[in-house]
């Protein structure tokens, strides 16, 4: 079987043309690097649906960090920022039954499909031309099944998914710098409450 290289992917389709992207973002660190590479090949909107962190505290102080780096970090032209629906219920729904399994587990795999559903309609709302989503700039997630999910939501919801990998090309280390720079928030866990009992227990 021959590995996919979702990064080349990528940037072959940004070649042709400059496409209209509905942007996922989980958290104002991922979104950095992820921008300052996409932002001259594409028009971006930022989507932040994250109905996984908790308390809601966390969740707005997230999407206020967010805010904040659009406003500081140098980027040329305009990017939209929309916020989704809040709503942990729905996550809560189906996580709790799920709090014993391990990062990049089910979990995690349904959670990652629920986000990514929700940004394939806001894409579809907007008249993106693509929808995709920072996550995959995380070396604690598996891109692999990230893009397989994208593909599969794409499919299902009649909006075209941009396969990415953004850990390469040292996307992850420039996450960091950027995060030191901005002097951002970086948490050490993705924002659920299973993933924040796991890094308490290390």
């Amino acid at each position: 079987m021959v590995k996919r290289n979702f990064q080349r992917e990528m940037e072959q389709i940004l070649a042709v043309r400059k496409p209209r992207v509905l942007l996922h973002a989980c958290c104002a660190p991922c979104s950095s690097a992820v921008l300052e590479r996409l932002v001259a090949q594409a028009e971006i909107t930022l989507f932040f649906y994250n109905p996984n962190i908790l308390p809601e505290e966390e969740y707005r102080y997230r999407l206020t960090e967010l805010k904040r780096l659009l406003q500081e970090m140098p980027l040329p032209g305009e990017i939209g920022l929309m916020e989704g629906t809040y709503e942990p219920e729905a996550f809560l729904a189906f996580a709790e039954a799920l709090a014993d399994e391990p990062e990049r587990g089910e979990r995690c795999k349904k959670c990652i499909r629920m986000r990514l559903e929700a940004a394939a309609r806001a894409a579809r709302e907007i008249g993106a031309d693509y929808f995709a989503t920072t996550l995959t700039v995380s070396p604690h997630k598996d891109a692999v099944f990230i893009n397989e999910c994208g593909f599969a939501v794409a499919e299902a919801y009649g909006i075209a998914w941009l396969p990415s990998d953004f850990k390469k090309k040292e996307g992850y280390k420039r996450s960091i710098q950027l995060s030191h720079e901005y002097d951002l928030y970086r948490q050490n866990f993705c924002g659920c409450p299973f993933s924040a009992a796991a890094c308490e227990e290390k």
